[in-house]
């Protein structure tokens, strides 16, 4: 079997799990499409030669073995947010397979072996803990943590993996994730690559709204006891806070008990995203918001409980291996900037393992959805980039 090219991989990978409705990508972990995207990758890697391990959770890693010593991995995630993008994760993977095709096509030869991983559940999707795969393969979640976590079905994760201790990454000694760029920064820069600086802290938190649940029509609107006034406010309170301290807050889903049209609610459960500047700023805006809904549910005569479900705190990456990466190339320095959105790569910096990112310009900076998009001259020179960084550090 012959490796096939960037083109052809992504023409492949186009069908898997998309929506005729919508355009937009359903590949969550553990589920059909995304199993077959781990077969492709599978295959992939065999027709290269690539040495093939996982983990007891799914985690891979293809390697080169081309030299001793420490490793350098790349590679990203296979898996989409609800009707999502089709480059958020699997551009770094694809990216990944082709710089190894240049490299070799160029008669480069490492020094140190260089991988190509897949992370699962990258984007918390389906049980609610974002780069749950990398958590786990650094230890930054256990599995005793891990096993019990649900998905809105009531799927245990424990029931579509198996426990392991971590392992797959001994011996890596870099990390480098290409990935699509999740906002405008490289267009407004007129630039098609960059390299991340830092990751801003995030968090994920469920506010659970009680109430009382009645009869929509023969309620009177005084005696009602409505959790969904509550959250409402709480929706509003979020985005004002967030803008008056441009920062970002977000409530994007949302559950409704009994959810019928003709009923007040007994209970509304709804989850804040947060991303700050500062692992302070984060605190205090999630801090107000919450105060805010407490003083909401008194008025109202609602109950609240908030939990934080995940939270990350900023993410630095090596300076010294950003300059690195980002200079001295054919038309100048490659921009170095920061990111509000969470990557694996965060995850495995924060382990101690120097990592570097690389962004590929998106030109309509859109991204968690099916408008997100980058062309084929600049995924290529994303490809050509990636590549160059890892000659220069595996070499």
């Amino acid at each position: 079997m012959v490796p096939d090219d960037f083109e052809r991989m992504w023409s492949d990978l186009a069908p898997i799990g998309r929506s005729a409705r919508s355009g937009g990508y359903f590949r969550q972990p553990f589920t059909q499409p995304e199993r077959e995207l781990t077969d492709w990758f599978r295959g992939q890697a065999t027709a290269r030669g690539l040495r093939l391990e996982s983990d007891a959770t799914g985690n891979l890693v293809a390697w080169w073995d081309a030299g001793t010593g420490p490793g350098v991995l790349t590679g990203s995630h296979l898996d989409s947010v609800l009707d999502g993008g089709a480059y958020d994760g699997p551009l770094g993977v694809v990216s990944a397979l082709a710089a190894v095709d240049e490299l070799r096509e160029r008669g480069v030869v490492p020094v140190r072996p260089v991988g190509v991983s897949v992370f699962v559940e990258e984007e918390g999707s389906r049980f609610g803990l974002a780069c749950l795969g990398s958590r786990l393969a650094t230890g930054a979640t256990t599995w005793e943590q891990a096993r019990s976590l649900r998905d809105p079905d009531g799927v245990a994760f424990e029931e579509v993996t198996e426990g392991g201790e971590p392992g797959l990454l001994d011996g890596v000694g870099m990390f480098v994730e290409l990935h699509v760029e999740q906002g405008r920064d490289l267009v407004d820069r007129g630039a098609a690559i960059g390299v991340a600086s830092e990751i801003w802290p995030h968090g994920r938190y469920r506010f659970e709204f009680g109430g009382e649940a009645n009869h929509a029509g023969t309620t009177r609107m005084e005696d009602r006891v409505d959790p969904m006034l509550t959250y409402a406010m709480t929706a509003l309170a979020a985005n004002k806070q967030a803008r008056l301290a441009g920062q970002r807050a977000t409530f994007g889903r949302v559950e409704v008990t009994p959810n019928g049209t003709n009923a007040v609610p007994s209970q509304v459960v709804a989850w804040l995203d947060a991303r700050c500047s500062s692992d302070a700023a984060l605190a205090e805006l999630v801090a107000t918001v919450s105060r805010q809904a407490a003083e909401r549910a008194e008025r109202d005569r609602t109950s609240l409980t908030v939990t934080p479900e995940s939270v990350s705190g900023a993410v630095t990456f090596d300076a010294e291996l950003a300059r690195r990466v980002a200079a001295d190339h054919e038309g100048g320095d490659w921009p170095v900037i920061p990111t509000a959105a969470g990557h694996d790569a965060g995850i495995l910096s924060a382990a101690g393992i120097p990592t570097a990112m690389l962004f590929v310009r998106n030109p309509t900076g859109v991204s968690h959805s099916p408008a997100e998009t980058a062309s084929i001259p600049d995924c290529l020179a994303g490809v050509h980039a990636l590549a160059e960084t890892l000659e220069r550090l595996a070499t």
